[in-house]
């Protein structure tokens, strides 16, 4: 089973505090990742201040958080050598509109761990944009 998805910003402060130099390294590695979506999204016309996107890279898997106000979407791919689970959430404060996740029975390559979160970021983008 999935262990608990902590507040998103509280616990990435705790966690750099605690690990040091090791998340730091680790947090610098992913700066090309997130220039990268933040460049995308300029692009588009969506300003960082309406939809703020972080992804992060756990084990072999990804986890990506958007939020825009008090509205949040994760999504979480975790795989290990047997299968891979795939978490979606999406809440508005602390009400849950969206809580579901399914699990593959073998794991997913890093192309597909990518395409996942890519489409997820685009669900997201579209429906913000169609609103």
């Amino acid at each position: 089973m999935l262990p608990m998805r902590p507040s998103s910003a509280r616990r990435v402060r705790l966690c750099l505090q605690a690990s040091g130099l090791a998340v730091l390294g680790f947090a610098l590695s992913l700066c090309p990742i997130a220039l990268s979506s933040q460049a995308a999204w300029a692009a588009d016309g969506t300003t960082e201040s309406e939809l703020q996107i972080d992804i992060t890279r756990i084990g072999l898997g990804k986890e990506v958080v958007i939020t825009k106000g008090k509205k949040e979407w994760f999504m979480r791919v975790e795989v290990t050598p047997e299968n891979s689970v795939v978490v979606r959430q999406e809440k508005e404060g602390e009400r849950y509109l969206l809580d579901e996740s399914e699990m593959h029975d073998r794991a997913m390559t890093p192309a597909e761990v990518d395409a996942a979160i890519t489409d997820f970021v685009n669900s997201v983008k579209t429906s913000q944009r169609v609103q």
